[in-house]
């Protein structure tokens, strides 16, 4: 199975678990009458429709290339990532707005244990279909499936937040716990929201990933071999589960084509064993000049112009530049 074919499945089981669980909490708001546990439904629905908009958007992102869209539909994941995000904000706020409300004009709550038993098991099954929602999709490189599983996640706080408050009334009688809790929960909610929107613009800004960049640079930097002189303007742009690396390598300018096409082959073996093969390369190859004897450890160069004085080594801060590195004094 393909990995966008995997997160279109799993996105399936997350949609039609929201629907069950919106039921569930429907059911135990209406036994209940708690307007904590209606927060809770509410907060639900987003699930439901975030759920089909990912959903949607997988669907999209594993459409193949075409010649339309030359790098596939990957996008779009973070469009919907922006709007499961302001979904899961909106929903924060909302219940804060309904929290405040009710510790104005307390509600009378009855059947409070068969609420907190419903609204108890559909948290086990948010944060497991979340957890497992967020590892898939760290390890599929998917934004939409890790923002439905953070998604799920934060509906489970919110849900435990409820459930304490809940528990708490249900012992000691003072109906105001139960919301002041779910207004704390709900700030954490807000705060998720928040930062899967900010991941979603970094996605359509192709704002740096310096992390997976340093990753990168370090296994070129710890794995190279003498004909790689030099590596420099390097660039990672994220399309949905697949990553675009440009750069160019620097190779001995004696080199034929099949040759300095052998070094391209090498780097991008290294680099699909240890990242998966959703990597896609464009590499030019640069021949080196003069000046790059000095950071050349190439032995046995009938060509050699100028000494060797010492390596230059790859790192976040200079493979990026669009120039060759050259030697300097300390």
């Amino acid at each position: 199975m393909t990995t966008a074919k995997e997160n279109y499945n799993f996105q399936k089981i997350i949609a039609v678990t929201g629907v069950i669980l919106f039921i569930i909490k429907l059911a135990a708001w209406h036994i209940t009458g708690s307007v904590a546990i209606l927060t809770d439904a509410l907060e639900s629905t987003v699930n439901v429709v975030s759920a089909f908009i990912g959903l949607y958007s997988l669907y999209l992102s594993s459409i193949p290339r075409d010649d339309n869209h030359p790098y596939g539909h990957g996008k779009v994941e973070f469009i919907s990532a922006a709007i499961e995000g302001t979904l899961i904000t909106g929903a924060g706020l909302l219940i804060i707005f309904e929290a405040v409300k009710n510790l104005q004009d307390p509600h009378p709550i009855g059947k409070l244990d068969y609420g907190i038993i419903l609204i108890s098991i559909t948290a086990v099954i948010n944060y497991l279909i979340g957890a497992i929602a967020v590892k898939k999709g760290s390890k599929n490189s998917s934004l939409a499936l890790i923002a439905s599983g953070k998604h799920l996640q934060s509906d489970t706080y919110s849900t435990i937040g409820i459930i304490i408050g809940l528990i708490i009334l249900y012992f000691t009688g003072l109906p105001w716990l139960d919301s002041a809790v779910a207004l704390l929960f709900a700030m954490l909610i807000v705060y998720t929201g928040y930062k899967i929107v900010r991941d979603s613009i970094r996605g359509i800004m192709d704002e740096a990933d310096e992390e997976l960049l340093k990753k990168m640079v370090d296994l070129l930097q710890s794995n190279r071999v003498e004909n790689w002189i030099d590596l420099h303007n390097t660039r990672i742009i994220k399309y949905g589960n697949t990553l675009h690396l440009d750069c160019h390598l620097t190779v001995p300018w004696y080199l034929n084509v099949h040759e300095a096409h052998n070094e391209i082959e090498k780097l991008s073996k290294l680099v699909n064993d240890n990242f998966g093969e959703s990597i896609e390369f464009s590499v030019h190859t640069d021949g080196c000049l003069e000046y790059s004897c000095e950071i050349c450890k190439k032995n046995e160069c009938a060509v050699r112009k100028k000494e060797y004085r010492g390596q230059i080594n790859w790192t976040v801060g200079n493979i990026s530049k669009n120039h060759k590195h050259k030697f300097t004094e300390a």
